[in-house]
């Protein structure tokens, strides 16, 4: 009896000793999940999926070379609808009830700000892509935003290449008329234009928003018009964007430059759709390949992301959100590697600290978590001839006008002789 007592008590023990070495090596076998929402359907899916591949890729080659502290990646994401309201629940359940380790925004401000009382509650670690100004009234010390706006003035930053373009002409223009959506990019973004327009001595003649629900621009068009400005400056998402740039061609919109802050212009699908009627448009652009930013990396990784985007039914060219989304993927590596941890703390204190590599460039991170430097470019479309998408392969099709540094070519000036361009 006595034997088989101490027979069952050192089974018991050698069993509690392999359960104690095989638990760890269980949750190591664990992949790190990163959570997140995405645009897949809705106004901003064209730009959301592409997104979203470029993040697959990334889970890919991480996968390929080992995962992240020896563990694969797994990304866990749900689809926003390009609704804000779908935000909080989302974050919710990925933290409450997926427990991911690491959560990262989906695409746009619109889509960003909703997240962050979620995020704030749970004392995460947030990196967020392309979201204007998204903490400028959070201040939330462990947020970090992956978008060339930046610097000091976030909100400036995105207008700054208009305004300079505009004000370099001769004579100088005097007026200005805003107009964008009643939602939270096209405020910040008109916040900024405000400060510009002042700091530039322009008057603006109009300034209004417009419920994201509006089919028919024709009415603002004409309302604008009938100010008589100089320059327009638009602040709008996708399906906006295209419904006043046919409106300005219905009525014949006339002003010296018109664009400015036209969210989807620099989507492929759009482009297409829009055809000759982009010509003359002054908008903001992030990357181009023909740019002085287009790094070997950069490239190397469009390739691969073009030649998956066929299959995959998503933005053939990639030349706008991909090379972004991946990169804000490269600096979560980065981190997490540099400090072997999940911690969140940890995380967001090598982020405040560090510079990173990308494929869009070196970031650092400044006040509020912006960029410490903004890096916006303005273009102008031109030589628009069609609707095929082999023609914005071509530099001559969109122009880079600013910064100086990046310039590949001169302004057409005013906006009613670059249509025909």
């Amino acid at each position: 009896m006595l034997g088989k007592r101490l027979t069952g008590a050192l089974l018991s023990a050698a069993a509690a000793i392999t359960l104690a070495f095989a638990t760890p090596a269980q949750a190591d076998d664990k992949p790190i999940t990163i959570g997140f929402g995405m645009a897949l359907t809705g106004g901003l899916a064209p730009n959301g999926k592409a997104a979203l591949l470029a993040m697959q890729i990334w889970q890919d080659n991480i996968n390929a070379h080992g995962g992240l502290l020896g563990r694969q990646v797994k990304l866990v994401y749900y689809d926003d609808q390009s609704n804000p309201s779908t935000v909080p629940g989302i974050y919710t359940k990925l933290l409450d009830v997926d427990h991911v380790d690491l959560v990262v925004s989906g695409y746009a401000t619109n889509m960003i700000a909703p997240a962050m009382p979620v995020i704030m509650q749970h004392n995460r670690t947030f990196l967020s892509l392309f979201g204007l100004a998204a903490n400028s009234e959070f201040h939330y010390p462990n947020y970090f935003s992956f978008t060339p706006t930046g610097g000091p003035e976030p909100k400036q930053s995105f207008a700054a290449g208009f305004f300079a373009t505009a004000m370099a002409q001769n004579p100088k223009p005097k007026t200005l008329a805003i107009v964008g959506a009643d939602a939270e990019f096209p405020h910040n973004a008109m916040d900024g234009a405000r400060v510009l327009a002042k700091e530039n001595g322009l008057k603006i003649v109009y300034d209004q928003t417009y419920p994201p629900s509006t089919a028919d621009f024709s009415p603002i068009i004409r309302a604008i018009q009938a100010t008589n400005p100089d320059l327009v400056l638009v602040c709008s998402y996708p399906p906006d964007t295209v419904g006043m740039l046919r409106a300005a061609h219905e009525i014949g919109l006339k002003t010296k430059l018109f664009g400015g802050g036209m969210v989807g212009l620099q989507s492929t699908a759009i482009k297409t759709q829009l055809g000759p009627l982009l010509n003359g448009v002054v908008d903001y652009d992030y990357w181009l390949p023909w740019s002085k930013l287009a790094s070997p990396a950069a490239l190397d990784f469009l390739k691969e992301y073009q030649a998956k985007a066929g299959p995959a039914g998503v933005d053939s060219l990639g030349y706008y959100l991909p090379p972004f989304a991946y990169g804000y993927m490269q600096v979560l590596q980065q981190a997490v590697e540099g400090t072997k941890s999940l911690d969140q703390d940890k995380l967001a204190d090598y982020l405040r600290s560090h510079t990173f590599n990308t494929v869009v460039g070196d970031v650092k991170f400044g006040k509020d978590g912006e960029w410490s430097e903004a890096r916006v470019m303005e273009v102008q479309f031109r030589d628009v001839k069609s609707n095929d998408v082999a023609q914005f392969k071509e530099p001559s099709t969109e122009v880079v006008l600013w910064p100086p540094e990046l310039k590949t070519g001169n302004v057409v000036y005013p906006y009613t002789d670059a249509e025909t361009k």
